[in-house]
């Protein structure tokens, strides 16, 4: 199958050469960076109010026309003070929260940018059902201007975690401009047409068939957030675009007029073998940017047999054998993570390496008095001795293998998992198949998309062969109806996140913790919160996300030991099992423009979807080509 999907790029590639994606006139090449955007073709083109709406943000509306507050850069391990001067202040009973704002930044139009734009942002989306953080800033008791650059938020109730709606990752509540809003009669309908902004690009034409949207340097981006941290980004002009398929995107790439694009595994590899000036995030084997801050896996129903019981969540954990997973996934490409968070470079630092004696001795009682211990550390070897065997370059240095690879995962032990199971009375039947202890066959429906090569998708088809393999009557099942299906429990195991994802670049583990209190526990047929489609929930999780809470943000050290007890118990409980980093597949064309991040040159996050991409500009440089 893969085979087959190379050869029709590669006859795309021959045979395609009409294809290249034209600037509008006036544009020069060699000014202009060109971009392909992640969430498809926008079929409202025209419209910018990413405060009614999604709006499709990511064609350069959250990542070059507007800022935030604060920006988490997960490839440093930071939190950027954007519009925002410094991190937030609370009260010591976290009822109040301070933000100072910083001075000197103005709006695309020339308007300055004040507490005036926070405060009315705040009391329109509170006082406006319909539109976005209208339920959040339900919390706000009052909204005080205490100077220009200065506001005062009282609470209704104490909230340590208040600021993180305007912390952007992806979706975060940007500032929007109260000149123009307050000028416009139904928020909701508003288009925001023509966008005005604080980062450092305006509009400057877009396709009306929603495929492409150009944007052109701010004159004075000096006085924008990027500007002031960052100087000069280096493009004038940035052409968003959207290639509806694999094959168009490599084209572009190969005819120069793609600068940087995600695309499949199978599709990068030809990119890289046909672009001479194409390189990945990795310049060697595995390629694929491994510090993507979500981690994949396999989320199972806790709220159905046999899936509570924590011992039968374990057997099918020892049913895989992780590197045979990853080959048939990824072809080994891939991070694997034994814990609910991604290998961020500062998850590395403030999670794994604090964790792994514990994790070495970490035992699963089987009955009987055996123990047994499941931790592998020599996984991240086993993919190395695997791409060497491709013929891949693999770097000698232990730890740079852990890092590239993972620190580790779970011990393939098929016999331990028999212990498991037949301990709750499970049996195997002459036919090798397992038996539940009601004496059925035991069967396994994976429900997961429609995108064959997805790293969900991916992780259904791995897990089948693997549970297959070991006795299980498993069929993976793509659906459309996920986003329904799921919320309300309707499924046995989904490739969902086995846990939502961390911010990436903070130690503070709430946003992925939160959802498994059990305040939020709902009943089957009722929607569960991203991040628990599981249902499951634990006393002592419930003690140490309230000891979170009341926690301050810049606690670090106390935050890393509450995550770390939580992403103990996390462990013991297996309740959803994570296999391996969301593998990023991106190519970036060094034909026009150099010195983007890198595995090697690891400044800040590779992609150009993500709000974060205004920072990288900056830090690109032309190649003098035209």
């Amino acid at each position: 199958m893969k085979k087959l999907f190379l050869w029709a790029i590669l006859l795309a590639f021959f045979v395609g050469l009409s294809f290249a994606q034209e600037l509008p006139p006036g544009i020069p090449r060699h000014e202009t960076l060109i971009a392909q955007w992640l969430t498809g073709r926008a079929p409202n083109p025209g419209n910018f109010n990413i405060w009614a709406t999604w709006v499709w943000n990511d064609r350069g509306i959250q990542n070059l026309l507007l800022e935030p507050l604060w920006c988490v850069e997960y490839a440093t391990g930071e939190i950027i003070n954007a519009l925002a001067a410094e991190p937030p202040k609370y009260s010591a009973d976290f009822t109040e929260v301070t933000f100072v704002l910083r001075k000197g930044v103005y709006w695309s139009d020339g308007t300055p940018f004040t507490a005036d734009d926070v405060i009315y942002s705040i009391e329109l989306a509170k006082n406006t059902p319909g539109f976005g953080f209208h339920i959040e800033m339900q919390q706000v008791k009052e909204v005080i201007k205490v100077d220009d650059y200065t506001v005062l938020i009282k609470l209704n109730a104490p909230n340590s975690r208040f600021h993180i709606y305007f912390l952007d990752r992806w979706g975060g509540f940007r500032p929007l401009p109260k000149h123009v809003f307050e000028k416009v009669e139904d928020p909701l309908t508003f288009t925001f047409n023509p966008p005005i902004g604080t980062g450092p690009y305006v509009l400057h034409s877009y396709d009306p068939g929603g495929y492409w949207i150009l944007w052109v340097r701010r004159e004075d981006w000096q006085r924008t957030p990027t500007g002031m941290l960052y100087g000069m980004p280096q493009p004038k002009y940035v052409l968003m675009v959207f290639h509806p398929t694999a094959e168009r995107r490599i084209l572009a790439m190969a005819q120069h007029q793609l600068d940087i694009s995600d695309f499949s595994f199978e599709a990068l590899r030809v990119v890289l073998g046909r672009v001479n000036t194409a390189r990945a995030w990795r310049k060697n084997f595995p390629w694929v940017v491994n510090i993507d801050p979500c981690v994949t896996g396999l989320h199972l129903n806790n709220a159905i047999k046999p899936f509570d019981n924590p011992d039968v969540r374990w057997a099918l954990v020892l049913a895989i054998d992780i590197v045979e997973y990853a080959i048939n996934a990824f072809d080994g490409a891939v991070t694997v993570s034994p814990i609910h968070i991604p290998l961020t470079p500062a998850y590395y630092e403030w999670y794994f390496k604090k964790m792994e004696d514990w994790l070495k001795n970490f035992e699963l009682d089987l009955g009987n008095g055996e123990k047994f211990k499941p931790y592998d550390p020599t996984v991240p070897f086993k993919l190395a001795e695997h791409a060497k065997r491709r013929g891949y370059p693999v770097p000698d240095d232990p730890e740079m293998i852990r890092k590239i690879f993972g620190p580790g995962w779970w011990k393939y032990a098929p016999d331990v998992a028999e212990k498991l199971l037949k301990k709750h009375g499970f049996t195997r039947g002459r036919d090798g198949k397992w038996r539940l202890p009601n004496g059925e066959v035991w069967k396994i429906t994976i429900n997961t998309g429609t995108n064959p090569v997805g790293p969900a998708e991916r992780n259904a088809f791995a897990a089948a062969q693997a549970w297959s393999k070991f006795g299980i009557d498993v069929v993976a099942q793509p659906t459309e109806l996920a986003g329904t299906l799921h919320p309300q429990g309707q499924f046995e195991v989904s490739t969902d996140w086995p846990a939502a994802e961390p911010w990436g670049g903070h130690p503070d583990l709430y946003r992925t913790l939160n959802p498994f209190h059990s305040r939020y526990l709902r009943p089957l047929g009722e929607n569960a919160p991203w991040g628990n489609y599981a249902r499951w929930t634990n006393p002592a999780m419930d003690k140490i996300i309230e000891e979170i809470e009341r926690t301050a943000w810049g606690d670090t050290k106390k935050l890393i030991d509450l995550g770390i007890e939580a992403l103990k118990i996390l462990v013991k409980e297996m309740p959803t099992i994570p296999t391996f980093n969301f593998p990023g597949v991106i190519a970036f064309n060094e034909y026009y423009w150099t010195n983007w991040p890198t595995a090697e040159n690891m400044y800040a996050q590779p992609y150009p979807h993500w709000p974060n991409f205004k920072y990288m500009l900056p830090r690109l440089k032309p190649t003098g080509r035209r």
